[in-house]
């Protein structure tokens, strides 16, 4: 088992992006303006303020401070700011599938972590985020 301290910035890097992706459904949430687009991205949202709740407890109860901000999908909410005004829609969903994808990535790369709670949590989490990818290919699909 690895100390809390390594253990628990390695789920703060987690949280860090699940944080990333709630701010960057917001602003895209701004964007859009079809209600059936609205409501799958509002539900997706929703998975991930959850899996960042989840890991804010867990991070909290090992004794650490955890993370307040968003990170890696910064730039891709830049791009959802700027983007969907001149893009649309399909660029704004484009972007958020590949900010899915990285999110993706990242648990992929704690899957066989050694750290019990580390693999217990990214056991847990690793299904909904291969979800809600799932959900926004899919949708990227349909508006493309």
């Amino acid at each position: 088992m690895q100390s809390p301290s390594h253990c628990a910035d390695k789920l703060n890097g987690l949280l860090k992006g699940e944080i990333a992706a709630v701010e960057t459904y917001e602003q895209a949430l701004e964007k859009i303006t079809n209600p059936d687009i609205r409501l799958e991205l509002e539900d997706v949202q929703q998975c991930h303020a959850d899996r960042a709740g989840l890991l804010t407890r867990t991070v909290a109860s090992m004794g650490k401070e955890p993370t307040q901000g968003g990170g890696p999908w910064g730039a891709f909410a830049k791009l959802i700011e700027g983007g969907a005004k001149v893009f649309g829609e399909k660029a704004a969903i484009g972007v958020l599938e590949e900010g899915e994808d990285k999110g993706l990535a990242d648990y992929r790369k704690l899957q066989e972590d050694s750290d019990p709670i580390i693999h217990s949590i990214v056991k847990e989490l690793l299904p909904r985020q291969e979800e809600t990818h799932a959900k926004m290919s899919s949708l990227k699909q349909r508006l493309h």
